[in-house]
């Protein structure tokens, strides 16, 4: 299909930003962006990349001559952490206007087929967060050794107890958000950086009464690159949602 310059880059136009945070994933992220843009809706995708040495960067760059509207990268000089590698894109977006929000990890766990499903809950069914959940309908997880499917859900169960937060699937990082739920979270004040920065997100946002729902999705472990969870990040999450709560909101 051909179209002219101008009826192409509004072809191309979209209010909702895809973003996925990268660090080594050169195995994924090619197939990732080009699922993501064979989407029915037109998506956006921003790649937040840590500097990954495996030349993750050159590959989105590449790609950017093929989709020159749709496409976008940010590089980051170390590897600063998840939590702020969404900062970075949150920020970016709104500086846009975008009015759709959505985390995506680049390693397929997040199947992109769900994307406007994550969508459709925010821009019409009333969400204001939206949260592919693999918990809210049983247990949705695929290729995960078992040690690992209790340590997610347990840890869900582990928040949701501390926190009181109504939602099954708190630990989840594939979520959409709308605009005004980014501006109004104050995203220089977000602390954790690993896990918990998927439970702080949340939390913030239900205390300030937002409208959350669940969207039921499968998760499939990633089967190329490697997993980036450590446990350190485990230890910041179990014990940041205490003093999460003990904290609570700024007045």
């Amino acid at each position: 299909m051909y179209l002219c310059p101008n009826l192409y880059e509004n072809y191309m136009k979209s209010d909702a930003l895809v973003i996925i945070p990268t660090y080594n994933e050169k195995e994924n992220i090619e197939a990732i962006i080009r699922a993501t843009f064979r989407q029915e809706k037109v998506f956006h995708v921003l790649v937040v990349d840590d500097n990954s040495p495996d030349g993750t960067a050159e590959i989105v760059e590449n790609l950017q001559n093929e989709f020159p509207e749709q496409l976008f990268i940010k590089k980051r000089t170390g590897k600063s952490g998840l939590g702020t590698a969404y900062i970075h894109g949150f920020k970016w977006a709104i500086s846009r206007k975008y009015d759709y929000i959505i985390e995506m990890d680049a390693d397929f766990s997040h199947n992109p087929n769900d994307l406007i499903r994550l969508y459709n809950e925010c821009a019409n069914e009333g969400a204001d967060v939206a949260i592919g959940s693999r918990y809210s309908v049983g247990v949705n997880v695929v290729n995960w050794p078992m040690s690992r499917v209790l340590l997610s859900y347990f840890a869900s169960k582990y928040v949701r107890l501390i926190t009181r937060m109504p939602i099954h699937d708190t630990t989840a990082g594939f979520v959409c958000y709308k605009r005004k739920v980014l501006e109004t979270i104050k995203l220089d004040k977000v602390k954790f950086v690993g896990y918990a920065f998927q439970i702080e997100m949340k939390y913030k946002a239900w205390k300030h009464k937002f409208n959350i729902k669940e969207v039921s999705v499968i998760f499939t472990d990633r089967v190329l690159g490697k997993s980036k969870l450590s446990k350190g990040i485990i230890k910041e999450a179990v014990f940041g949602v205490i003093k999460m709560r003990i904290n609570g909101l700024p007045k």
